[in-house]
């Protein structure tokens, strides 16, 4: 079974201690931002466990700003998760709630969204706990990774919608998977989580460039590998083992076995290039604040990639044997509870959601 893939990874995964603390807070807020309303739809995103992602990731973020990192999961996951739903017909709204999602980070911390919906009147809250502390630089990076990510998935839905979903070779997939899989900003918020910020000349460097994309891609195609039954199920061809086997009319046993290849070689290339980071702090003349920094920032890539896959073992969001017409549905509801414009389900007060009619319609 792909979710049981195991991977050799040298890494710690340690575990936030505050991971119950937080589980408990975020789940009721997103109850109470109207993120999830029904009872069947509750118990299915509470089966993707995204706490102990975040609590994987970020294990030495601090209680409350665990759960501002696990409530920003929940609306990139939910997001996310909306393109598997097979509705291209909701290309035009998707990209409207998305270039708000985008713009939301470069407008003044604390304004109102323009595009008004429970997912983004969401993350307006959340960016602005989010960005406390970090500086405009960071803000800067956050943001474009983020808007990539965003861009991206709209253009996934609109492959969709033109038919060509399943069209992409195998070095347009991987260039697109990286930007798909999310994880320049998450890392980027490993920073925050621990209130640190990586040298911006260590960030130019090629090598921690190059450490970034490789970690995108062993996550991804790690990612790929877990979802895969799922995935096939739901028809989508977004996915490496997928891709491997249309482009090279193999099967689907060898296109998983080449999957797992590509993952390692990754791997094994970050690790190389994680071992040359002294020497990368050496050639930039860094002082021993700015090399622990440095540390700091590889650090968030391992716990990135070790925690992710510690994760996607036992979440319920890449288990085959529960999808089904049930979860499907469910997702659909989400989908148009999130991209809802809130005036037409519950309307506006002064500004504000009525968040109790939401959740309790």
């Amino acid at each position: 079974m792909p979710q049981d893939v195991r991977f050799d990874l040298p890494f710690d995964t340690p575990v936030s201690e505050h991971l119950e603390y937080a589980r408990v807070r975020h789940l009721r807020w997103v109850r109470e931002m109207g993120l999830v309303r029904s009872r069947e739809g509750f118990e299915e995103y509470r089966s993707w466990d995204l706490p102990q992602a975040a609590a994987r990731t970020y294990p030495y973020a601090s209680a409350d700003d665990l759960v501002v990192l696990m409530n920003w999961f929940s609306l990139a996951f939910l997001f996310d998760d909306q393109f598997d739903t097979g509705r291209p017909d909701r290309a035009d709204r998707i990209a409207e709630v998305a270039r708000e999602l985008v713009v939301t980070p470069l407008r003044p911390a604390g304004g109102p969204p323009r595009v008004v919906c429970a997912i983004t009147l969401a993350w307006a809250e959340v960016w602005t706990h989010l960005s406390r502390g970090m500086s405009l630089t960071w803000q800067t990076r956050f943001a474009a990774s983020w808007g990539r990510f965003l861009v991206a998935h709209c253009e996934e839905v609109d492959l969709a919608a033109r038919g060509l979903e399943g069209t992409l070779g195998l070095d347009a997939y991987t260039a697109f998977r990286r930007r798909t899989v999310g994880i320049h900003h998450s890392i980027d918020a490993g920073e925050r989580s621990r209130g640190f910020e990586v040298p911006a000349q260590a960030m130019a460097h090629p090598v921690m460039e190059r450490m970034r994309d490789l970690a995108a891609d062993t996550i991804g195609f790690m990612n790929d590998i877990h979802s895969f039954e799922r995935e096939e199920r739901r028809g989508d061809g977004h996915n490496l083992i997928a891709v491997l086997r249309r482009e090279r009319s193999c099967s689907w046993r060898q296109a998983a076995d080449e999957a797992y290849r590509m993952t390692t070689r990754r791997l094994e290339e970050y690790l190389e290039l994680q071992a040359r980071v002294p020497r990368m702090c050496d050639e930039l003349r860094l002082d021993e604040a700015e090399r622990d920094r440095v540390r700091l920032g590889v650090e968030a890539i391992q716990h990135w990639i070790g925690g992710n896959y510690e994760w996607a073992l036992t979440t319920g969001r890449y288990a085959a044997a529960k999808e089904g017409p049930v979860a499907t549905a469910e997702l659909a509801r989400v989908l148009q509870l999130i991209l809802t414009d809130t005036a037409r389900l519950s309307g506006l007060i002064g500004g504000q959601l009525t968040i109790s009619a939401v959740v309790e319609e």
